[in-house]
């Protein structure tokens, strides 16, 4: 029985609550995970997921700022909401999905992006975005359960092929070493493997995010992989299929994220 899951940071669902259900009539998915929802709990559109066949939804929100929700096919249960940080804001979501004989875990993340100036002394967002990937790492270090999947906007792009150029990002955020080295000790502790690298090489240029301050995205193409799907490692060998949906950042009054789906058999 095939699973498939999606992540997109979808920078407002209200606002773009019609490019979510025109999305999910394409692509269907068993699992829709959203990040950066801007909405509180009690203004969430439950009503338009449910008429689009979803009707298994859990929300972690807050007025105006970041968010995260699971949307699904399937019944969810051990809801699990953590803050980090010592911060009250809604960056994850953790939940279980009954889908075939063993349930599979999920882990919704949205990481702070860090700001502007890539220094934890002059720049506080930077600080707690560091804080934060050390938490991760603290809590999700034992390893990673079998059937799990850490999904979410990571706000990292860890490798040379994530960005469009290496050398001119060194000392932008997202893709400082500081960063990238902080990414790779999250994902190693836990053992987890970066499903979209085992399905697309990693020579290969992988973007999911196109800046709204370039107006030619599309022909120059100045990307990064800051969305992320990582696995346990029983997960990670049934991975089958991904889809970036690239075209969704052409859509009218898009996210500057896409969609990212992945297909496990």
């Amino acid at each position: 029985m095939a699973f498939s899951i999606t992540t997109w940071n979808i920078n407002s669902v209200r606002l773009r609550i019609g490019l979510v259900q025109r999305f999910l009539k394409r692509a269907a998915p068993d699992v829709l995970c959203l990040q950066e929802t801007k909405c509180p709990n009690d203004s969430f559109p439950v009503r338009a997921f449910k008429e689009s066949g979803y009707p298994h939804i859990e929300i972690h929100g807050q007025k105006g700022y970041h968010g995260v929700a699971v949307i699904s096919r399937h019944p969810l249960s051990d809801i699990d909401r953590r803050q980090f940080c010592g911060r009250d804001d809604t960056r994850h979501i953790g939940v279980s999905v009954r889908h075939g004989r063993r349930p599979i875990r999920v882990h919704n993340f949205y990481v702070p992006a860090g700001g502007d100036e890539p220094d934890p002394e002059k720049n506080w967002k930077f600080a707690h975005k560091l804080d934060f990937l050390d938490e991760m790492k603290a809590w999700l270090g034992e390893g990673a359960t079998p059937s799990t999947l850490l999904v979410g906007d990571l706000n990292i792009a860890p490798l040379e092929t994530d960005v469009w150029s290496h050398r001119q990002l060194l000392k932008v955020v997202s893709h400082t070493p500081v960063e990238t080295q902080r990414f790779e000790e999250v994902r190693a502790a836990g053992g987890w493997a970066d499903v979209m690298r085992t399905i697309v090489p990693p020579q290969d240029k992988l973007f999911t995010w196109w800046s709204y301050r370039s107006p030619n995205w599309e022909t120059s193409d100045r990307g990064r992989r800051l969305d992320h799907v990582w696995a346990s490692p029983d997960l990670a060998k049934k991975a089958t299929a991904m889809e970036v949906l690239k075209e969704a950042r052409g859509w009218e009054k898009p996210s500057d994220h896409v969609p990212v789906t992945v297909t496990f058999k």
